[in-house]
């Protein structure tokens, strides 16, 4: 870290972090993104990212992490790997805790992101872009005409089971209970979709992939007890998300779920901190939203730091 206190300090290097880094730097503040393994965050886990425009043939999420951190780099914005272990967000500058030291910023912006939640199952990291995916939108297009599998019974398994019927020859939507949680205005158009089968009081429990490929799912009846499979060439694990705010409970104002509540200035309730990415309350969290966010938040810096 070439100074003790910056303009901004971005926490997370992730699209909406780079993103912020590129716009806040080429405004001239000086500009440091703390990340704690490498850039890109979720986005760097997938294969080949289609939904991001620019690319007409996809590109590697962790080739595109590259590009962004060093599109950000050539105009001078710095990058420590360096976990955040402390915050102190109302102080004046802002106080961070990293394990390579301590670092100042006049502002703040959070781009920690939110990992899916898992199943908590054997083989389920080993398996993901093998057959094992987080997000329809993202991945749904490679199972184009097969069959899948979507567990969850909330509005984002709703969501993306309706996506996936769309696309998919077969979609088996697996719920542990007899009913959905997801709202009403979601059983209409899943009851109209032909192609689109519910799966009652199953646990997916088991991962059938012999050759490191899935093949099929293991399930365990909560009512019977009773042990099957299923085959099926996916599985869309949609069983919500976990923000990754826990260091800032307390200082930010969060939403019940853990989310920073932030609006579309990416302002948060602490003058001075700003929220961009998969870690705010939004209604899409995609790569090219979280840029967006990233773009948005340098203008409120900069008319914070005005105004200082």
């Amino acid at each position: 870290m070439k100074h003790s206190t910056y303009d901004v300090v971005i926490i997370g290097g992730g699209p909406g972090g780079y993103a912020a880094a590129l716009y806040c730097v080429r405004a001239g503040l000086s500009t440091l993104v703390l990340e704690k393994l490498s850039a890109g965050g979720q986005m760097a886990t997938t294969t080949q990212v289609d939904n991001y425009p620019g690319f007409d043939e996809g590109i590697d999420g962790f080739e595109l992490a590259e590009k962004m951190q060093r599109g950000a780099e050539r105009f001078g914005a710095e990058t420590e790997y360096a976990e955040v272990t402390a915050l102190d967000l109302t102080a004046q500058p802002k106080r961070i805790t990293t394990s390579a030291g301590e670092v100042f910023g006049r502002t703040v912006i959070l781009a920690t992101g939110a990992s899916p939640r898992p199943l908590g199952i054997p083989d389920e990291d080993a398996l993901r872009g093998r057959g094992v995916s987080y997000c329809a939108t993202c991945d749904g297009m490679f199972f184009r005409g097969k069959t899948v599998v979507v567990a969850g019974g909330g509005n984002s398994a709703a969501e993306d089971a309706l996506v996936l019927s769309k696309i998919c020859k077969k979609v088996y939507l697996v719920h542990r209970r007899d009913t959905l949680r997801a709202t009403k205005s979601y059983l209409a158009p899943l009851e109209k979709a032909s192609n689109l089968e519910f799966v009652w009081n199953k646990q997916i429990d088991r991962l059938i992939a012999p050759d490191g490929q899935l093949t099929a799912i293991g399930m365990t009846d909560r009512v019977t007890g009773e042990v099957s499979t299923l085959e099926t060439d996916g599985l869309f694990v949609a069983i919500g998300r976990v923000p990754d705010t826990a260091l800032i409970a307390g200082q930010v104002e969060l939403d019940e779920q853990g989310y920073i509540v932030a609006d579309e200035t990416t302002r948060t309730s602490v003058p001075g901190v700003f929220a961009v990415g998969d870690a705010r309350v939004k209604p899409l969290r995609q790569i090219i939203t979280a840029a967006s966010d990233g773009a948005t938040a340098s203008k409120f810096v900069e008319e914070y730091l005005n105004q200082l």
